[in-house]
């Protein structure tokens, strides 16, 4: 069995594992290809008492096929997965994530989406 399948099968079973959301919001990554950065927009939510994303201001669930526009909180825009790393957990708090785990995620995110920029194709978030 070649590297890149075993790699793909420990990842595979490591994402069935249950996933806890962090009160701090949650992030969409964009690449801007035209302005030649990366774009993170980071948003509120609360979570109901199972877990789940809620919208703050409604109450309910967040989806990813929602209709309802939101504003981010804030937008952090940076050339590079290291740049947009350091604004979002170094200087002043608060930071904009509580969990670990969303940190490691969004930096594995950051990594693939700054390899598409540099080979100029298109980024979808994982």
């Amino acid at each position: 069995m070649d590297k890149s399948r075993k790699i793909r099968g420990v990842d595979d079973i490591l994402s069935r594992r249950e996933i806890f959301l962090d009160p701090s919001g949650y992030f969409l990554i964009k690449v801007d290809s035209e302005a030649d950065q990366l774009v993170v927009e980071h948003f509120s939510n609360d979570l109901d008492d199972v877990g789940r994303a809620i919208d703050p201001e409604t109450g309910e669930i967040l989806g990813c096929k929602s209709a309802r526009v939101r504003a981010p909180l804030k937008v952090y825009k940076g050339r590079s997965a290291k740049e947009l790393g350091v604004q979002l957990t170094e200087g002043d708090p608060p930071y904009p994530l509580s969990r670990l785990d969303h940190a490691l995620y969004l930096g594995r995110e950051l990594q693939r989406a700054e390899a598409c920029l540099i080979k100029g194709i298109s980024y979808i978030q994982d």
